[in-house]
């Protein structure tokens, strides 16, 4: 979330020149647990919903996390320019099988025989970021399910050009950083079943056909949400931006949100500004 989040800011500061924004690229758990249930921020961007023991410990600080909506990501698995031997892509069965903690492949041949027999090398994101905790619940099935012995880091230019400097490596990340830089690395097409196989794309996560598309939100303090109309201002200000194709896909690489989307959001945010938005329109 964080190429949307430093985009909206930009933007809303050459209309608001004094207004200064804190933004930080610790991950989604990270967010929360260090600034938004501490009661800090403002707001926590997240690639994944908010969990259960997350709500429950803000409750207990006497606020609540208000869910926005605000965009679709398509996450890649991405394997380095000369893997010429995938064929039609991988399953989730394949992709269990190689992060899987308990008997990991260690050589691609141990997936699937006719592949090379050489190690596999791994690189994702770090245990504090939205997308891993995306991808273990979605592929390995248990949040925080994985194998220990890959390389975890928060920047997605290092898992590419990890990816992109060793024949037999494989990784995943958001697509936005993906179709940012296609000449890296390559985009394994996946299949959940078997039967057919999807390559990632914006059209496939928007449609659902892809099947590692994914929801992306931000969440804001209801204390600060209430009180504070610069918050207020900038809230409805991303809103509308998130419907944005020329900003939110055409720049960044994710999927804008529908006008249905935009409109539920701007209702959420009415019922935390007593009935009225803080701006007539974005536009002016």
């Amino acid at each position: 979330m964080f190429p949307i989040g430093q985009a909206v800011s930009e933007v809303f500061k050459e209309d608001h020149p004094d207004v200064s924004f804190d933004l930080s690229t610790d991950g989604s758990s990270a967010g929360f647990s260090n600034f938004f249930i501490p009661g800090e921020s403002d707001l926590n961007n997240a690639s994944r919903p908010i969990s259960e023991d997350e709500t429950q410990q803000i409750a207990d600080k006497d606020f609540e996390a208000v869910e926005f909506q605000l965009a679709q990501d398509a996450l890649a698995v991405i394997v380095n320019n000369e893997n010429d031997w995938l064929g039609d892509g991988l399953t989730f069965d394949q992709l269990e099988q190689i992060w899987n903690p308990e008997s990991p492949a260690q050589q691609w041949s141990d997936v699937d025989s006719s592949w090379p027999s050489e190690d596999i090398e791994l690189y994702g994101p770090a245990s504090t970021s939205g997308t891993f905790d995306y991808f273990t619940e979605e592929i390995m099935g248990e949040e925080g399910r994985i194998r220990d012995d890959f390389q975890g880091t928060e920047r997605d230019d290092t898992i590419a050009s990890g990816v992109e400097g060793s024949r037999y490596a494989i990784g995943y990340l958001p697509f936005a950083y993906y179709t940012n830089n296609p000449d890296d690395t390559q985009a394994v097409a996946v299949s959940e079943s078997g039967d057919s196989y999807v390559e990632p794309s914006l059209e496939g996560a928007s449609s659902g056909e892809y099947p590692m598309a994914r929801p992306l939100f931000t969440y804001a303090n209801s204390n600060k949400l209430e009180n504070n109309e610069h918050v207020q201002a900038f809230l409805q200000f991303y809103i509308e931006k998130s419907g944005d194709k020329a900003l939110i896909a055409d720049q960044i690489g994710y999927v804008q949100s529908s006008s249905e989307q935009v409109q539920s959001n701007l209702d959420t945010l009415r019922e935390y500004t007593g009935g009225s938005l803080p701006l007539t329109s974005t536009d002016s």
